[in-house]
Formats: C-alpha cells, structure tokens, sequence
C-alpha cells in the first residue's frame, strides 16, 4: 500500500486504538491517514488481535505496534509515556472502541442489566474521556481527537438498545470535551458512520435488514464504505478542519436527513 494520495498528514504521527479486523472503521482510518502521508502506531487488545493486526500494521509501514487495553486506567499514563519514547508525541488519537453483551442486544432496552448497562458506558463512553485526559502531555500543539459513533445514538434502531444510550452519552461527551480543550488548542470530534459489515455489528440482529434498509431510504441509494469513512477522518485528522471541533460528523449516505420511507424503495421483506 504505497499509493500516496496526498501528504495532508505529512509529519503527523497519529494513534488508533480498536482495529479488529480489515473490515473494521478503525482499519478504514489507519490506512487512509496512511495514504495521506501519516505515521501510525496502532495497539492490540490480545494475542489474537495482534495475529490479526501484524499483517495490517505491514500495510501502513507501521512498525509500532502495541498491547493496550483501554479499562487498565492505572497503566494508561505508563503506555502512552512508552510510546511517546519509541514513536514521539502524538498530532492525534483515533478512539474505535465499544462493547456490550450482544445477548442483550436482541430484547427490549428496558430489560438491560444494571452490569451490562454500567460496562457498556465504561467501555464505550468513559474510556475516550479516560484516555484523552492522559494523553494531554504527550500531544503535539493543535492535535485532534477522533471517536465513532452511530445513528442510533439519536433515534431509536432495533437491537441497538444500550448501545444507542452509550453512543449519546459518547457525542455529548464529544461535545463538553471540544469545550475543555478549545482553550488548549486541540480539537475533539466523531463520526457517526452509517451500518458497515464490521466484527461489531455481526453481535446486532437482523442486521442485515438494517443495510439493505439504509441501501433502499439513503439520499446516495447505498452503503457506505470504509473508505468513505477514511476521507471523512482524513478532513477531521488534518489541518483541513482547523476550525471545526465538537462535531458529530454524519457519514452514512445521507440517511440521517430522511423523515420517512423512499415510496420507490423496494419490499425489503422480499429481497
């Protein structure tokens, strides 16, 4: 992978946490920074991950790869004080973290454990706040901060239940952090991407529906891609949007516009 599209990002060294797999969101950003010219360390959460990554980490020129894991808050200062040694300090964070128990995916939101409900908000929510406290002395001057987030964080979708609340809690926080850190010169944003087929979304039922939905009743009449998701980060990463700060920014073929059903969508119940 060394078609350069640009140098953008030229000079800048950047993290992304949360990389699973090819088809992740976090994999779509890492190698589009990448192709605009940036420096990437990315971390792993287990062995098993890390089979997954090296070969990733192999595309990007990133010989930067570290174990993290996101909820040991004590070592968070301890990893980002060794990377900052070994890499150097960072122009920006990509946050591409979330989880929760996917059996309580599929019922109703009202009946979601108080365990579930509490580790889903740390893992999905807190943990960017956690981190970016921490990172603040090992950033470069006007870096950036990235998260994901998704739709249902503003209208109800089906088997999204705790994770919607979590994911509103997450912009919310986006938005309160964009206002802690003006002052600082670093800027905070997210990306509210449309359904990809990711590890993640495997854990949500009929989510296939959901796709084929979004295809049918977007503006664009399809699917988004990772690499629409990478442009996007790119514009949030890059001095590109040097005045931006505290946005959700929609990346979903514009579905988050439409008020009702496409009367030339097809029956999805028969496709």
């Amino acid at each position: 992978m060394k078609d350069l599209k640009s140098s953008i990002l030229k000079g800048k060294k950047g993290l992304v946490i949360g990389i699973a797999n090819e088809r992740s969101l976090a994999w779509g950003i890492a190698k589009s920074a990448f192709q605009h010219g940036g420096e990437l360390a990315l971390t792993y959460q287990n062995e098993a991950l890390k089979k997954r990554l090296i070969p990733l980490a192999d595309k990007i020129n990133s010989d930067h790869i570290y174990e993290f894991d996101i909820q040991n808050y004590e070592k968070i200062p301890v990893f980002l004080k060794k990377l900052s040694q070994e890499f150097g300090k960072l122009d920006f964070i990509v946050h591409a973290v979330a989880f929760s128990d996917k059996e309580e995916l599929k019922g109703d939101y009202v009946d979601t454990s108080k365990s579930n409900f509490l580790n889903t908000m740390e893992i999905s929510c807190y943990s960017f706040t956690a981190l970016i406290k921490e990172a603040l002395p090992f950033m470069n001057d006007k870096a950036n901060f990235l998260t994901l987030s998704y739709y249902g964080a503003e209208k109800v979708i089906p088997h999204y239940n705790v994770m919607g609340i979590a994911k509103s809690a997450l912009e919310t926080s986006v938005k309160y952090l964009a206002a802690d850190l003006g002052k600082k010169g670093f800027r905070v944003n997210a990306i509210s991407a449309g359904p990809v087929r990711t590890l993640a979304a495997s854990g949500i039922s009929d989510f296939r529906y959901i796709l084929k939905w979004n295809e049918y009743n977007s503006p664009l009449e399809r699917n988004i891609t990772l690499d629409d998701v990478g442009g996007a980060s790119v514009y949030l990463l890059s001095e590109l949007s040097s005045g931006t700060t505290g946005e959700i920014l929609h990346v979903d073929a514009g579905y988050n516009v439409i008020g009702m059903k496409n009367v030339n969508a097809p029956d999805i119940s028969k496709v």
